[in-house]
């Protein structure tokens, strides 16, 4: 089964070291998403089975934008994981209140990034 992932990350190097990882191990579809806005038309219309979501973003954050896809039906349900090179710790409380999965903290190992979201998911497993 493949799993798609939309990745919502304002830097490009980013988004392609996180589709590269998943694209390459074979069972994941990617699509990428330059900000917020774009995402949750992204995530409204492709409907993937997680989402990969940067937390420090111009215009609209990781938080608002995980508090925008909560609040639409279409897209309440699909699994958020922040991944962020700012430390969430202080804020992991408040992210897992407003309906993220989990947090994985940039640099993340490549090679590890698809048994962390299966592990934080649930999901493929």
């Amino acid at each position: 089964m493949t799993m798609k992932v939309l990745i919502i990350d304002d830097e490009e190097d980013n988004r392609q070291i996180a589709n590269l990882a998943l694209t390459m191990i074979g069972g994941f579809t990617v699509i990428e998403a330059e900000g917020g806005e774009l995402g949750l038309k992204l995530a409204e219309a492709e409907k993937p089975d997680v989402i990969l979501l940067d937390f420090v973003m111009p215009a609209m954050n990781g938080l608002e934008t995980l508090k925008a896809l909560r609040s639409n039906p279409a897209t309440e349900k699909i699994p958020v994981i922040f991944v962020s090179t700012k430390s969430l710790q202080e804020r992991e409380k408040e992210l897992m209140d407003a309906g993220a999965q989990g947090i994985l903290p940039k640099p993340f190992n490549p090679t590890q990034l698809p048994e962390k979201i299966k592990e934080i998911t649930g999901l493929g497993a």
